[in-house]
């Protein structure tokens, strides 16, 4: 993590958002604001609906050490309550655990993102993921989602349903694999189902992205 040495005390960039420079400038936080969960729920992917999933987020980002921020995960719900992933994660900009760029805002991001990969999508403590030609592959990442940032039908009933009777959709975070989506980080293919047996079985273990708000 960034650190700055300020009056003689040594500062993480989690607990200072903006430092002042001269001539009125700003530093820009590169402190992490994007991550892949490190686990899931364990329960496959029933995550406790969407509230569950957030809470999880904020946990492993303090285990991180990052505090002080908002975290929501990137998963979006239909029915009357739906809401669309892209619409949850605040502006941007959001950094890796390294420092690194991974996408500038909601438009880069979703239209013409090429950092969401296996290099840069790391875990909140800064590990790659299991990709195609790892073993076990884990690459598939619970979305629910279109590749726009709206909502699929395949949410495994918002995030609530261990069953194999619904299926999520989920993206290939390292852009590699079968199908004619597999470069899509958020919607490549559906799951077999929603349990840990079966996101296992498709080549996931129930992990999602979690994306710090701004707020």
């Amino acid at each position: 993590m960034k650190k700055i040495l300020i009056a003689g005390a040594l500062l993480s960039c989690a607990s200072i958002p903006v430092i002042a420079q001269p001539g009125g400038q700003a530093e820009q936080d590169t402190s992490m604001s994007f991550f892949i969960t490190s686990r899931g729920s364990g329960d496959g992917a029933n995550l406790g609906g969407l509230a569950g999933a957030d809470a999880h987020c904020a946990v492993l980002a303090e285990e991180a050490g990052v505090t002080g921020k908002t975290w929501r995960a990137y998963l979006s719900t239909t029915g009357p309550d739906g809401v669309y992933a892209r619409d949850r994660i605040g502006s941007g900009p959001w950094y890796n655990a390294n420092g690194e760029l991974v996408a500038r805002g909601v438009v880069d991001l979703h239209y013409s993102n090429t950092n969401v990969n296996k290099q840069r999508a790391l875990t909140e403590s800064g590990g790659t993921v299991n990709g195609v030609g790892d073993q076990p592959n884990m690459h598939d990442i619970l979305t629910g989602t279109n590749p726009d940032g709206t909502a699929s039908e395949l949410t495994c009933n918002n995030w609530t349903s261990n069953t194999d009777q619904s299926r999520a959709m989920v993206g290939h975070f390292d852009r590699i694999g079968g199908g004619p989506l597999a470069e899509s980080w958020n919607a490549t293919h559906p799951s077999r189902g929603c349990s840990q047996e079966q996101l296992q079985a498709s080549g996931g273990n129930g992990f999602y992205y979690c994306f710090a708000t701004g707020e």
